[in-house]
């Protein structure tokens, strides 16, 4: 079976699917924040977090408050964090840095996004905002996650 793409650039499946969802081709192509896990450090007694925010392919975000939590080796919720990471703007990669405080780094076994708790920009409501963040963690024993 051959899969046609018409002139958003979209595969056809992809096409109907999105026009049963709703969205428009050209939102469902350019909207989207990637945040990624990039490095940990010790810091102290602290464990701190660079992430890298990239967002290449959107509009600009004048806020975005992210509701974090480190989760143990253990998998039990260690440490709560809010953490403001805009301005982000468009066709931008970014990196920011928040420390877990005495959380040490190899007590992290994960880092959960729990929600967001406030974006002003590219998406209307909190909800969009969530599902316009894509999450990635190139700290091969600290996955991190919606």
């Amino acid at each position: 079976m051959q899969v046609r793409s018409f002139s958003s650039g979209l595969p056809l499946p992809l096409m109907m699917l999105v026009a049963a969802v709703g969205v428009s081709p050209a939102w469902a192509q350019t909207s989207g924040v990637r945040i990624e896990l990039n490095r940990l450090e010790a810091a102290g007694e602290n464990c701190r977090a660079y992430f890298l925010i990239d967002n290449q392919k959107g509009e600009g975000w004048r806020s975005l408050k992210l509701d974090l939590f480190a989760l143990d080796t253990d998998g039990v919720a260690a440490k709560r964090l809010a953490v403001e990471v805009g301005p982000v703007p468009e066709k931008k990669t970014l990196i920011k840095l928040f420390d877990f405080t005495s959380l040490a780094c190899p007590r992290l076994g994960r880092i959960l996004l729990n929600d967001v708790m406030a974006c002003e920009g590219a998406a209307g409501s909190r909800e969009a905002c969530l599902s316009a963040i894509e999450t990635a963690s190139k700290v091969a024993t600290v996955p991190f996650a919606k």
